[in-house]
């Protein structure tokens, strides 16, 4: 009895002790915190329908200079990577062959034109000799049937004039063989002054030029290797493959107007360049399933590379009224996409949408917020449901972007 008494006495004085202890005062709820963010207005414009594709740059025209005739290349008339004009010479190839070849040729005309003009008149010698051989023995004949003279001499004269006769045939067959060699001649004239034009090479186009594959003092051969590659560059082309679904749309659009392509090069794409559709293929590649196309782009301010790898743009048509808003408001979540839009009261919303395609920098909203909707384009990392936001400037925002 004693041992139970003292233990309830124990425990009667914990419990006097412990009611002498100072009540704690009960703790409110926490206070909400404050998420600094920046935002955008959802806005309508009107957006073009585009494809973006990757695509490569293609020189308009590639040509190989090559000599058309044999000799010591003598001269480069420009520097390695230089943009040319058409008629800029080139190359000079040793012409002094060539006007040896020409002075022959010349001389050749000049000694027929004299064979001409001495047969001339020898054919008018004989012409003359057979005209009055002939009168002579129409003479001889009336005299031999008047029984002055004898047959034979009237036979003669008859032989007389009909070898002068021959003769001048001759001389007039002579005259035109002289005439075709004349030809003949003044064609090799016209060659030779040829070759001596061919001894300058000169760019048939306007571009620029690659390294030089041959240089100065090197013999030369007809038709040889190439001398310099000489790309154009203005106009340039830039082809890229679309999906054949989209086909007919490009075909029925191309035919009503050209379509606008721009392309921007994919180390700047802040670098860009604006063209035309120019080309749709005739087939549908049936390994990648894409047609084929082709732009043309002045390049003025040569800001396309042939070979160069650019990100083009084919804009079909335009899309009027869509909601649009920045590309980085748009997140994606359990429920699918979504945007934090703020209320009135500064709080934040989550809204479920339907994000269309994104253009640029940009994003178009099918349906889930209106024009004028305020949408948060930084800071959602630490937003929720609720939670009370303060609009700075996006320069001066730490919070990650989602």
């Amino acid at each position: 009895m004693n041992r139970v008494t003292k233990t309830l006495l124990s425990g009667l004085c914990l419990l006097a002790l412990a009611g002498c202890k100072p009540a704690q005062p009960a703790k409110g709820p926490a206070a909400m915190p404050i998420v600094p963010v920046s935002v955008a207005k959802a806005t309508q414009e009107s957006v073009p329908t585009e494809l973006r594709v990757v695509g490569t740059v293609e020189a308009s025209a590639i040509v190989q200079m090559k000599s058309q005739i044999a000799g010591q290349l003598m001269r480069v008339g420009f520097t390695e990577g230089q943009n040319v004009a058409q008629g800029d010479l080139l190359f000079e190839i040793d012409p002094r062959p060539y006007d040896e070849a020409l002075r022959q040729a010349e001389a050749n005309v000049a000694r027929d034109r004299a064979q001409i003009t001495q047969m001339e008149a020898t054919l008018a010698r004989d012409a003359a000799q057979a005209k009055y051989n002939l009168s002579d023995a129409d003479r001889y004949a009336e005299l031999a049937r008047a029984g002055v003279v004898s047959r034979s001499q009237s036979d003669q004269a008859r032989t007389s004039a009909d070898v002068a006769r021959e003769s001048a045939r001759a001389t007039s067959a002579s005259i035109e063989s002289a005439k075709a060699n004349l030809d003949s001649d003044l064609s090799a004239v016209a060659a030779a002054k040829l070759n001596l034009i061919y001894c300058q090479i000169r760019s048939p186009l306007s571009g620029r030029t690659g390294n030089l594959l041959v240089h100065a003092g090197n013999l030369v051969k007809a038709n040889d290797v190439p001398l310099v590659v000489i790309h154009q560059v203005s106009p340039i082309f830039v082809n890229f493959n679309v999906p054949e679904q989209h086909l007919a749309a490009v075909r029925r659009l191309n035919a009503n107007h050209q379509l606008a392509v721009r392309v921007f090069a994919q180390d700047d794409p802040t670098r860009g360049a604006s063209g035309t559709l120019s080309v749709i293929d005739n087939t549908v590649d049936t390994a990648t399933g894409t047609i084929h196309l082709k732009a043309t782009f002045d390049n003025k301010d040569g800001v396309l590379w042939p070979g160069q790898f650019v990100t083009s743009v084919l804009t079909l048509d335009t899309i009027q009224g869509a909601t649009v808003v920045p590309a980085e408001a748009v997140q994606a979540g359990q429920q699918g996409q979504f945007v934090y839009v703020v209320g009135p009261d500064s709080k934040v919303a989550i809204r479920v949408v339907t994000a269309g395609r994104a253009f640029g920098k940009k994003m178009v909203i099918e349906k889930g917020i209106a024009p004028g909707d305020t949408v948060v384009t930084d800071g959602q990392l630490r937003l929720f449901p609720g939670a009370q936001v303060q609009l700075v400037d996006p320069a001066k925002l730490d919070t990650g972007k989602s």
